[in-house]
């Protein structure tokens, strides 16, 4: 897409965006939160992941949790948020989903290497999504930070193998030989620091054998011109959520202040593996 320019309302320079549309990630620098709303996240998450695990679920498997828990509309929709995503999609941005990964000390499981829009193709069209992996933990090669292969969202739509799904977050993974590992860039952040990709950059993290949880909230969000097919989303219940300026393209918008209820009537507590 055309290169959007920094706006008034952004922390991103004219040379971050033309980072970005080049290599397909950004680390911008300093603070995304300011610091009070920061911690608000920090105990919500805490939380929420308290009430996940005692009832079975995987830390890394906290998938779509604002379809459950509207209160984190308050971080999804925050304006420090959407004016990193703003130079880069525009200024009609929908936030398309959401998940936290968080990897705990010793176990923490390997996320392979994979393009997000792999997992949405036929949903999007086009396929302009931003993903804010916001840091609730320090994020360190030794914890299993992610990993991204610059310059690698030029097609989005690799080959892809199966895997053991009992050591890997995805029971899939790109096939060898389409990219080089060697190339990776570790992305080393702070808590409340964030790094952006694009939706069909190759990334991945190791598993995290360290003593520290490594613990990330990835906020999605997509152009409003991009049409976004419910019908052919994870069982046709998918909802997006308008959170700047205006549809594009006919777009249907759930209400951000209820949860998804035909998805927790559909599986309650436990959703399905998704991304």
């Amino acid at each position: 897409m055309p290169m959007t320019c920094a706006t008034r309302l952004s922390r991103l320079t004219a040379e971050n965006i033309a980072t970005y549309h080049r290599d397909g990630y950004l680390l911008p620098t300093g603070a995304v939160l300011p610091a009070t709303d920061f911690s608000d996240l920090q105990s919500t998450f805490e939380r929420l992941q308290a009430a996940w695990v005692a009832q079975g679920g995987r830390p890394e498997a906290m998938d779509v949790p604002h379809f459950y828990f509207p209160e984190l509309m308050r971080f999804l929709l925050h304006p420090a948020v959407l004016d990193l995503v703003e130079p880069l999609i525009g200024p009609n941005i929908a936030l398309f989903s959401s998940h936290f990964i968080c990897k705990p000390p010793g176990d923490g499981k390997r996320v392979p290497w994979h393009e997000d829009s792999a997992y949405w193709k036929r949903q999007l069209d086009p396929m302009e999504v931003v993903t804010v992996w916001l840091a609730l933990d320090p994020s360190t090669p030794e914890n299993g930070c992610m990993q991204v292969i610059p310059r690698s969202h030029a097609n989005g739509y690799s080959r892809y193998q199966e895997i053991d799904a009992a050591a890997n977050i995805f029971d899939t993974e790109i096939a060898p030989g389409q990219f080089d590992p060697a190339a990776a860039v570790p992305c080393v952040l702070a808590p409340n620091q964030c790094s952006l990709h694009h939706a069909k950059a190759i990334h991945g993290s190791a598993p995290n054998r360290s003593a520290r949880r490594r613990c990330g909230y990835t906020m999605r969000y997509v152009a409003t011109s991009s049409r976004f097919s419910r019908e052919l989303s994870q069982y046709g219940l998918h909802q997006i959520y308008l959170a700047r300026g205006r549809d594009r393209a006919g777009n249907t918008y759930g209400d951000p202040s209820q949860p998804n209820a035909a998805w927790v009537e559909r599986f309650g507590v436990f959703c399905p593996k998704g991304h």
